[in-house]
């Protein structure tokens, strides 16, 4: 339980500073939100990006929340 604590905060911050720096590229330079997030790969966007850094955020916050109040 003590790993799946410690992962979920881990991803909740990280899924939010991704979620951040996308959201802080958009409002500075919202045309390139429909570009690649790197010209590596063709996937993932960077709308897709943010949207999945939001979601793996607000999940892993409920996961820790969760796992917090199990103690």
């Amino acid at each position: 339980m003590r790993f799946i604590h410690s992962l979920s905060k881990t991803l909740f911050w990280f899924g939010l500073f991704g979620w951040v720096y996308i959201a802080a590229n958009a409002s500075t330079h919202p045309e390139t939100l429909s570009l690649p997030l790197t010209h590596f790969a063709s996937w993932p966007r960077e709308d897709t990006f943010g949207a999945l850094c939001f979601a793996v955020s607000m999940i892993s916050f409920f996961v820790y929340d969760f796992t917090k109040s199990a103690k």
